[in-house]
């Protein structure tokens, strides 16, 4: 997983097929739109073939979390302003959208220097462990489920993670796209 898209290659057919199915766009209507064949897309979907190079640029851009509307906004604002420590990126794209002050406080660099960049690299082996069992445990089902799962200690020069438990929640935005949101187990009710 590169550490500048930070996408699994098994999470693009599921979630193109949801993006694609949630605004009502027909698989030769995409398929017109991107240059490609309606039989590629469905290859795509499902996970017969991974899209590359430019094909996965303009997915990437077609699938990344985009919080525009005013219920995105608000979404970002409660995060952001939050006593507990959590925070929101895109869920394909790893990409940070919001921050609580709280969790900022495990960060060793200006918020302003993360935001909107990916933040996989700073990812602990617990982490990237869960992420790859996401499509087993449910994740990309149209009501899939909170994944809950231990991460340990791991220190970057930007920031900080501690040993902790993890919960994360598949948010859908306006556009169709995906938010995360990353939350320690022990603030959330089980």
């Amino acid at each position: 997983m590169s550490s500048t898209n930070a996408v699994l290659p098994a999470s693009i057919g599921p979630s193109l097929r949801r993006w694609r199915v949630l605004n009502r766009v027909k698989q030769d209507a995409l398929a017109h739109d991107l240059g490609v064949s309606q039989s590629r897309i469905s290859r795509w979907e499902s996970g017969l073939t991974e899209p590359r190079g430019a094909d996965l640029a303009r997915i990437l851009s077609l699938l990344r979390a985009h919080p525009v509307s005013a219920s995105d906004r608000a979404l970002l604002h409660l995060v952001s302003s939050s006593r507990e420590p959590v925070h929101l990126v895109c869920d394909l794209t790893h990409r940070l959208l919001a921050v609580s002050p709280a969790r900022a406080r495990d960060w060793h660099t200006p918020i302003a220097d993360l935001m909107f960049r990916p933040l996989w690299r700073y990812a602990s082996e617990g982490i990237r462990e869960a992420e790859k069992n996401l499509e087993e445990n449910g994740w990309y089902e149209p009501q899939g489920p909170d994944i809950c799962f231990e991460t340990e200690h791991a220190h970057f020069p930007e920031m900080t993670i501690p040993m902790s438990r993890i919960r994360i929640s598949r948010l859908p935005l306006s556009d169709g796209s995906y938010a995360r949101l990353v939350r320690d187990d022990a603030f959330t009710d089980n």
